[in-house]
């Protein structure tokens, strides 16, 4: 089975810094083991990172959520903790200046993956928006959330978010 690990914005930024929160620090270690595990069975593990410039505050997100981060060269914007060392030269990354990665889906279809399953924050936001467009790309695929790879600073929302995408037959492990 062709399978894929897709980790979603573990960045500085969304882990410890301008928009951190403690849950998201709390999943350092499983997504670690999680791409651990993918790795040690020859699976591709690729990463999303949520990407802005300097005028984000005037794009129609900034305006929403007026807190200037992922700045891309900045810390906020590189991977957070030990799975920045997951990720090299040679380690597939989507930039995207938005919640979903329509390169990323384009290239989930491309490669007609099987499997693919999603780890990161913030849960309510760019992980369930890449999980759907997951699912757009792959009909026939098994798209897996792992609730205990996910979180977000509403734990309402995130809830929300888990029982959405399991709605939309995303299957989401770890309850």
């Amino acid at each position: 089975m062709k399978k894929i690990l897709v980790v979603i914005d573990y960045q500085n930024d969304f882990v410890s810094g301008a928009l951190g929160f403690e849950k998201a620090v709390k999943l350092e270690d499983s997504i670690a083991l999680k791409i651990e595990q993918y790795k040690n069975n020859g699976d591709e593990v690729v990463f999303t990172f949520d990407t802005h410039t300097i005028d984000y505050l005037n794009t129609q997100e900034g305006r929403n959520l007026p807190i200037q981060h992922c700045v891309k060269g900045t810390h906020g914007w590189e991977l957070y903790g030990k799975i920045a060392g997951f990720c090299d030269d040679k380690t597939r990354c989507f930039e995207k200046n938005t919640f979903g990665s329509m390169e990323m889906a384009e290239y989930l279809k491309q490669n007609e993956y099987e499997q693919v399953e999603l780890v990161g924050v913030v849960s309510n936001i760019c992980v369930i928006s890449n999980a759907i467009l997951a699912k757009a790309a792959l009909p026939e695929a098994q798209i897996i959330v792992d609730s205990t790879c996910v979180a977000s600073n509403d734990g309402n929302l995130n809830t929300a978010a888990l029982d959405v995408m399991k709605s939309l037959q995303i299957k989401i492990t770890g309850i």
